[in-house]
């Protein structure tokens, strides 16, 4: 049995909830400690303008997280919410994949951040292949 749009809609909405959540927090921590940040993250120090980026990057995921909390009307697949939070998490995977396989950099948080940026962004697309079934079948 396939659950009904408006559960389909309630788990999106939730899943988009978790992931801005994420954001807001990792946004909220490079902001104010980016080097710790860094070193738990890419296993690096960083230095000089690097803390600068750090903190900039820092405001841009904060505010993707705000941009991104669900509410009734930006919780369907189609809204910008949906489109920004899966590309987001498809590329934040694919680029801390490459930093830790093709330049051997990583802390003990890269490969975590992997796993979780990427099962946000399946998560997403099976959300949204589950939600376009029910509408198809209505």
């Amino acid at each position: 049995m396939e659950p009904a749009p408006e559960a389909s809609l309630s788990l999106l909405a939730k899943i988009l909830a978790f992931a801005a959540a994420v954001e807001l927090c990792t946004g909220l921590a490079l902001m104010t400690v980016p080097a710790i940040v860094a070193t738990l993250l890419l296993g690096a120090e960083l230095s000089g303008a690097g803390t600068l980026v750090g903190r900039l990057f820092g405001v841009a995921l904060f505010a993707l997280g705000l941009a991104c909390w669900p509410s009734r009307l930006r919780a369907e697949s189609g809204s910008p919410a949906f489109r920004g939070m899966l590309v987001y998490n498809a590329l934040l995977a694919s680029s801390l994949s490459y930093v830790g396989v093709a330049e051997h950099m990583g802390g003990l948080l890269l490969w975590p951040a992997v796993a979780l940026h990427g099962a946000v962004a399946l998560l997403l697309v099976w959300t949204w292949r589950d939600g376009r079934r029910t509408k198809a079948a209505s």
